[in-house]
């Protein structure tokens, strides 16, 4: 298989989160061509209704090389030049995936069994696949879990805690603001409070960071609004209980802060001869909690350019990727 085509076949299909069936269907299909020609299975594994995480199996696997199926949005179709392959989902992930693809083809015309290629549906929004998938393993002892890491390998990665922040208040006509209450000031006030927190470091990951990524409320500019929200995400280094502590403490008496997603920050293996980095992103290892073995995180691209709308990713990275992940699973596999 052409790494670059393979590529550029699975920009072309859209898969933003919800919306994977028609890719997985697609890698189904490429997959069992290696399964006739080599042996092995291919199966998909029903998460939810259309949505399918992708199994396939070369003997038993010691070794699975994993990554998701989904992109955020916008649908972007995938172009070409001499450096580069864009589109969304080039570097994050699908890029990874063609290069997880023929890996497993390098590693198999050579005579390599006993590992598997696993993708997994809704990493993007809740991890719903590598939840499902962590309920059903096969006995893998390493995961070889793809991201774009510009080909190193990442020994540590921050986690994520998620809040919303509810203010409620009371309407009145704004000429006489004294009647009302207005929700969107206490919200701005507990946001400040919030913003004033101090974020806990850590020798190996750095320093926890703080986004506050949506706000929305009010019903006019002439009313007193009567509620506000906003959403925000801590990227997290350590133990996150202080910060929950903090945040209560923050909006006492002014909103509600409302928990939605907490995943712990890690730190990862490393291996001999490959070059490390540590990455302030979450991926799917949390959800799979161990159950498909041992985590390593590496894969070609940048994460700078992932959701972006000059997602791209370089073609010698690509091919690069190949090399390494024909290593790893290699290594792995005598561990």
């Amino acid at each position: 298989m052409d790494v670059f085509s393979l590529t550029r076949e699975l920009v072309d299909i859209e898969s933003i989160t919800g919306h994977e069936e028609q890719v997985g269907d697609y890698l189904l299909g490429r997959l069992g061509e290696l399964v006739s020609r080599f042996g092995g299975s291919v199966e998909k594994m029903a998460v939810e209704p259309q949505r399918n995480n992708i199994l396939a199996c070369f003997g038993q696997p010691v070794v699975t090389l994993s990554t998701h199926l989904d992109t955020v949005p916008p649908f972007i179709p995938s172009r070409e030049d001499d450096v580069f392959i864009w589109g969304r989902g080039a570097c994050d992930v699908k890029g990874i995936i063609a290069a997880m693809v023929c890996a497993a083809e390098r590693l198999l015309e050579q005579g390599v069994r006993n590992f598997g290629l696993l993708f997994v549906v809704g990493e993007e929004k809740n991890s719903a696949g590598a939840f499902h998938a962590a309920r059903h393993p096969r006995g893998s002892r390493f995961l070889i879990n793809g991201e774009p890491t510009e080909n190193r390998l990442a020994v540590g990665s921050k986690g994520a805690l998620r809040y919303e922040i509810r203010a409620g208040g009371r309407m009145a006509h704004s000429a006489y603001p004294e009647l009302g209450e207005s929700a969107i000031e206490k919200l701005l006030d507990a946001l400040q409070r919030i913003r004033a927190i101090p974020l806990p470091e850590d020798p190996l990951l750095g320093r926890s960071t703080l986004n506050i990524g949506q706000i929305s409320g009010g019903r006019a500019p002439n009313v007193i609004p009567d509620s506000a929200e906003a959403a925000l995400m801590f990227r997290l280094v350590g133990d996150p209980e202080p910060l929950r502590k903090a945040v209560q403490a923050a909006v006492a008496g002014l909103a509600e802060a409302r928990e939605i997603l907490c995943i712990p920050a890690l730190k990862l293996g490393a291996l001999d001869g490959f070059e490390t980095t540590v990455v302030a992103f979450t991926t799917d290892i949390p959800a799979f909690g161990g159950a498909w073995g041992k985590p390593y995180l590496i894969g070609p691209g940048s994460i700078h350019l992932a959701h972006t709308s000059e997602e791209r990713i370089p073609k010698a990275q690509l091919v690069e990727a190949i090399g390494i992940y024909e290593a790893m699973v290699r290594r792995l596999l005598t561990a």
